[in-house]
């Protein structure tokens, strides 16, 4: 999930504003040029761009939506709606968190303590993972086991970017150790002939896309960095984008500002109210 940090600005005089973001963070690097890691692409998992696609990890799952590909969450979506999805011909991508823990999973006390950060901003019931941790990536691998059992066809890992200053992790870990770990995951789930996207991660897309097989992004148009997925574009990969509205009323006024804009040529974006509901308008 994707935070705005916001800003108080405060108008003082006509030509004086204070701006009071509340830490210290600069400007996160964006050279990975000293990282060893990497992945040779193939054609494995891929999917293509202009795939349609329903997003919906909360409420009982809406399988009417006429998609190809469907976004359900790991642990919530019922035996049931994966077997009527498949027989119905969709694609199923299985949600969950690989940078964070959540206390209401089924497997949230096999966590060690150590591993444990800081409360994520807004999500009280949620905190960050220390992904240089061996246990850690041993969850991880367990969850993509049961992503197998359960016959989903591939997987969403969310908060893949922890290692950026606003986040306030609570780890010292940097942007190498993120691509690090992000390489980990992406290796797991096509060890397990799982397809597996990169969610969001912005600033490291060029150095991850031959590890992933398509890619999905919270509000890039919002935040005007739609053109740093030109790697997954160019590679004919996916680009699931959604932008999100507070009030489903000004849904359509939102479809008609994104709907048809050059900066998401290529994309497959739906309108999403947050709650991630059955709810969606889609620009396709």
């Amino acid at each position: 999930m994707r935070f705005q940090k916001m800003c108080l600005i405060v108008g003082f005089v006509a030509t004086l504003v204070f701006c009071a973001c509340g830490d210290e963070c600069g400007p996160d690097p964006t050279d990975w040029s000293d990282w060893t890691g990497g992945c040779e692409d193939d054609d494995f998992g891929d999917l293509e761009t202009g795939t349609t696609w329903q997003w919906q990890i909360t409420k009982d799952i809406d399988t009417s939506v006429d998609v190809e590909m469907y976004d359900v969450d790991l642990f919530e979506v019922s035996q049931d709606v994966i077997d009527e999805l498949h027989d119905d011909g969709r694609i199923v991508i299985c949600y969950f968190s690989a940078g964070t823990w959540e206390e209401w999973r089924d497997d949230a006390d096999d966590f060690p303590a150590q591993a444990l950060g800081k409360t994520m901003e807004e999500w009280d019931d949620e905190k960050w993972v220390d992904i240089r941790s061996t246990e850690i990536r041993d969850i991880m691998e367990a969850r993509l086991d049961v992503a197998v059992s359960k016959g989903c066809d591939g997987v969403e890992p969310d908060n893949m970017d922890g290692y950026l200053c606003n986040n306030h992790s609570g780890f010292d870990f940097d942007g190498f150790d993120q691509l690090d770990f992000n390489q980990f995951i992406a290796e797991q789930a096509h060890d397990r002939d799982l397809s597996v996207g990169l969610k969001n991660d912005v600033d490291q897309l060029a150095e991850l896309e031959p590890c992933f097989d398509w890619a999905l992004n919270e509000e890039c148009f919002a935040y005007d960095e739609c053109d740093k997925y030109e790697p997954f574009v160019s590679a004919g990969k996916a680009v699931f984008s959604v932008e999100y509205v507070k009030d489903k009323a000004k849904g359509e006024d939102l479809a008609a500002e994104v709907c048809g804009d050059p900066s998401i040529e290529g994309f497959s974006t739906l309108i999403k109210h947050w709650d991630l509901d059955e709810w969606v308008i889609s620009c396709d």
